[in-house]
């Protein structure tokens, strides 16, 4: 029994250059990062406590001139940092009114969008890429040959949070540009809606509330998008023998 566990010391070692050491593959250093630093935004996420949402008018009008910098920069980041999207752009309607808040909410979601990716496609790609195998592999052939009307589809699922999105659609093999676009015509609908409701929790007396209008058209052209994909699905799936 000894020599036999030797015989396999023996052969372990001189496969590895390092002598005792069990060499790791840099993908599965950076894969573990991603997970790492999703899990610390979780744990921050429960015990930072929630910012009063009465005082987010003030704080604006103390940025003055920055404020829609500071709002398009800090959304993005929270958006990130795995902040609920409902959230950020509610509070953008406080801060700015209906139309502007969801112009800044929008440009937020752009620029989380695109930091998510590449975060994504830099730290889990290849490990994604070196193993998924079966149903996984060709799901991640089906990201990675959508469009816009794909990601729109995705981002219009009830399945997770605006940022671990972003981040999973980096893991795969999609584009940029299309997950871009996408990103931001599935987050027009909500923004609208949302930021009507954040202005007219703040200042109710001065809300237009046709400043909403956007987000029932925009729920009508999902809802149009998600039958066109649908029946593009069951087309590829199904296809017409004749």
């Amino acid at each position: 029994m000894i020599p036999a566990v030797r015989r396999l010391l023996d052969k372990r070692r001189s496969a590895d250059p390092h002598g005792s050491r069990v060499a790791v593959r840099p993908s599965v250093v950076r894969f573990f990062l991603l997970l790492l630093l999703l899990a610390g935004f979780g744990v921050t996420l429960l015990l930072v406590p929630h910012p009063d949402p009465t005082a987010l008018p003030r704080f604006g009008d103390q940025l003055g001139g920055l404020a829609p910098v500071a709002g398009i920069l800090g959304g993005a980041l929270l958006l990130v940092a795995l902040v609920p999207r409902t959230f950020i752009t509610l509070a953008a309607g406080a801060v700015f009114g209906a139309l502007e808040g969801a112009a800044y909410a929008l440009g937020a979601a752009l620029l989380a969008a695109a930091i998510g990716f590449v975060v994504g496609r830099l730290l889990g790609r290849d490990f994604v890429a070196e193993r998924v195998r079966g149903r996984l592999a060709r799901l991640d052939r089906w990201f990675t040959r959508q469009s816009v009307l794909g990601v729109i589809t995705v981002r219009l699922l009830p399945i997770s949070g605006f940022g671990l999105v972003s981040y999973g659609y980096g893991t795969t093999g999609a584009r940029i540009l299309p997950f871009l676009v996408g990103s931001v015509i599935a987050s027009a609908p909500t923004a609208f809606g949302y930021a009507a409701v954040g202005a007219a929790a703040t200042s109710p007396g001065e809300v237009n509330w046709l400043a909403a209008t956007p987000a029932a058209l925009g729920f009508i052209a999902s809802a149009v998008l998600l039958t066109r994909w649908w029946r593009a699905e069951r087309r590829h799936r199904h296809p017409d023998p004749t």
